[in-house]
């Protein structure tokens, strides 16, 4: 059983370098949400409107941003990010796990010997290093990972369970007897300081590199094909799919359930909305959607043909 951990309020502000009101000694014990927190416990207000919520908690102290106008019992931390404190009083209160605290390798993962596995790093069990992979420092990889072969994996990055890295992609010449199988001869090249998903599946180059660019965050269960580049500090929700070839700019933000074709260029700082099918290359910053509200097929083969005819 993992020990309790405790601070006082005067320490979480150092750590956060935030202000105390109220009673700078008290003792927090966990972190919770306004609904759930109790008398040791430390919550947070990043969204105005949770604001009617706070005079019905139990917590004992709550972050709040510095605008914000005190007006009852409350202990604060006081932040110029309220939603950065709490993700950096989240490290502090994390439970502890073999992958996060060990620096070691489990007994049970393969690794190939013809790959290379930098200083302390982490690995889960059940993990699957295959040949001519590099693992540079500081990495973690959880448990059931398989990192298939010709796989690069860049300082202080986080690997979820069940990820399956530098897998074959899906390259085939048809024929008229059936598919001949494309070799796929090329390397994943994942960045620095890069975070992916639980069941995230990442195929490596057939010809050529498929890369994943510093900071790339990816959500559970996102496909990137191969020969893809993602480009750096890119973040892609749940259940996202980029087919092929594509390459994409800096700062991209992509919502759940959306896709992006193969063979297209996508510049810097574009945003894709919830359940959009990106099929054409985008060459200007901005936010893209293309949702449409569940209809029945009569329903919306007539709305297609508007959609056409206003084209």
């Amino acid at each position: 059983m993992s020990k309790e951990k405790s601070y006082t309020l005067a320490e979480l502000a150092e750590y956060t370098n935030s202000k105390v009101i109220g009673n700078s000694n008290a003792v927090v014990n966990s972190l919770a949400t306004i609904d759930d927190a109790n008398k040791t416990s430390i919550t947070f207000l990043s969204n105005s409107k949770y604001k009617k919520f706070l005079k019905n908690t139990k917590a004992l102290a709550v972050i709040v941003h510095d605008s914000f106008q005190i007006d009852d019992d409350l202990n604060y931390l006081v932040s110029s990010d309220p939603y950065l404190s709490y993700a950096k009083l989240s490290s502090l209160f994390k439970t502890s796990s073999f992958e996060l605290d060990t620096h070691s390798i489990h007994p049970s993962a393969v690794i190939s010997s013809e790959s290379i596995i930098g200083k302390n790093v982490s690995i889960g069990a059940n993990v699957f290093v295959g040949p001519n992979c590099i693992i540079e420092e500081n990495v973690i990889i959880k448990a059931n990972v398989s990192v298939a072969q010709d796989v690069n994996i860049g300082k202080n990055s986080i690997i979820h369970h069940g990820a399956v890295l530098g897998s074959d992609g899906f390259g085939y010449a048809p024929t008229k007897k059936g598919y001949v199988k494309i070799e796929q001869i090329g390397k994943l090249i994942i960045g620095s300081d890069v975070e992916i998903g639980s069941g995230c599946t990442i195929d490596r180059g057939a010809l050529g590199n498929t890369e994943i660019k510093d900071g790339v965050k990816l959500d559970n269960q996102v496909h990137v094909a191969h020969n893809v580049v993602l480009g750096k500090n890119s973040a892609i929700a749940a259940c996202c799919a980029i087919a092929g070839s594509t390459v994409i700019g800096e700062n991209f933000q992509m919502g759940g359930l959306s896709g992006v074709l193969g063979h297209l260029n996508i510049c810097n700082d574009v945003s894709i909305g919830a359940h959009t099918l990106i099929t054409k290359s985008i060459k200007d910053s901005g936010n893209y959607v293309g949702i449409m509200p569940a209809q029945k097929h009569q329903d919306w083969a007539k709305s297609s043909i508007f959609i056409k005819k206003r084209k």
